[in-house]
């Protein structure tokens, strides 16, 4: 698969429509499989904070909600999309629930885990809140679940990738 291509994967919008990471209209995605039962559910804080400043440079974080470790997604899609907004005031795009690993992983995920971190491993989606940076070319960069949004590592990648 091109880099390009992985910006046209389908994938399924919270209300069940198809959507791409191209027909988002951002140059530069933060893909992450989120959870609101999650020990690292306070990291919608810090995504939320990367929105609101980078949002205007051609920047959006785009949350997928997963149910794969523990059950800590269990929730209805109004749910998910209420507790986003009412606890952590949520305003990127939050999709249709997705797999992440095993045989029913959606698309866009069996592309994205085919990208290596920073010690060099790919494959399996680890937990909830990993976060994949797509450039407007399709470069994908890896960051694992404990690595904070915030941190300098992915504060740097996303203002390497922004072009304005």
């Amino acid at each position: 698969m091109t880099d390009s291509a992985i910006r046209q994967i389908p994938f399924a919008d919270a209300s069940g429509a198809e959507q791409t990471i191209e027909g988002l209209g951002s140059e530069v995605v933060l893909v992450v499989n989120v959870a609101s039962k999650c020990g690292l559910t306070p990291q919608y804080e810090q995504l939320e904070q990367l929105q609101r400043k980078y949002g205007d440079r051609g920047f959006s974080v785009v949350g997928f909600p997963c149910n794969q470790f523990m059950g800590q997604e269990p929730g209805s899609m109004e749910k998910i999309l209420d507790f986003c907004s009412t606890t952590y005031g949520v305003t990127f795009p939050v999709n249709d629930k997705v797999k992440v690993n095993g045989k029913n992983a959606t698309g866009l995920f069996k592309a994205l885990k085919e990208t290596p971190d920073a010690g060099g491993k790919a494959g399996r989606v680890e937990w909830n809140f990993e976060k994949f940076l797509i450039a407007a070319d399709g470069t994908v960069t890896r960051f694992r679940p404990k690595q904070k949004p915030d941190s300098p590592e992915v504060v740097a990648a996303i203002e390497a990738a922004l072009t304005r």
